[in-house]
């Protein structure tokens, strides 16, 4: 799983990072399938809490799972720097969201260069909310975008209005993903909508952090 590190929303003075639950929810499916779990963010260590997502109501059974899991608390305190994954050495890489994405990971070379290896090597791909933009600058070998004519989704147009961000965020996810040549595809605001299209799947909100996490789940069980 790989985390923001960025933790500034634009020019507002307040913070930023990745979203609680669409990180804590995707973690314990994951888990509760045993599955190993690395967490990576692009500075190591800590990475960055929005604090919007500690509100009341936005928790769930897994946020509250994970405040009382010490060892979840202290392996997400000790990221790896992003610079040390290889493809090589897992089954598939699950990015989540929040707004920190638009901002670092959707440029980083590390994060570019590790989805490219795993696509190449057949390995699946997933995001969540904002996290679709780290497939933003990801070429397929014909130097094409990854995403051209595939079936996408993403934080769309009208949540970001919703959520009073539309002239603070650096882009629109949503205008993003479709200038790329992705079919971008969206359910109703807020609710749960995931699309599977060959090794990519994307998720639209935080609703949709299980079911893209299952979604990788069901990916990973029809390659064994």
């Amino acid at each position: 799983m790989v985390l923001t590190s960025h933790d500034r929303l634009g020019t507002t003075g307040e913070k930023t990072g990745f979203w609680l639950e669409e990180f804590a929810a995707p973690f314990y499916v994951f888990k509760d399938a045993d599955i190993d779990v690395t967490i990576a963010s692009p500075n190591g260590g800590q990475p960055p809490l929005d604090p919007k997502s500690t509100a009341a109501d936005f928790q769930t059974e897994s946020t509250h799972r994970f405040d009382t899991d010490t060892a979840a608390q202290k392996q997400l305190a000790n990221t790896l720097p992003l610079a040390q994954l290889r493809a090589d050495d897992y089954d598939a890489v699950f990015y989540p969201g929040g707004h920190g994405p638009l901002w670092d990971l959707y440029c980083s070379p590390y994060s570019i260069n590790l989805i490219q290896d795993f696509i190449a090597q057949g390995k699946p791909v997933a995001t969540v909310c904002h996290a679709p933009a780290v497939l933003l600058n990801v070429k397929a070998p014909n130097g094409d975008s990854i995403i051209k004519n595939k079936s996408v989704t993403g934080f769309s147009n009208t949540e970001e209005e919703g959520v009073g961000l539309t002239h603070i965020v650096p882009y629109l996810l949503e205008d993003a993903l479709k200038a790329q040549g992705s079919c971008y595809t969206k359910a109703d605001d807020w609710a749960a909508y995931y699309c599977a299209d060959g090794l990519v799947i994307t998720g639209q909100n935080p609703q949709s952090s299980v079911v893209t996490a299952q979604a990788l789940l069901d990916s990973l069980k029809a390659s064994t």
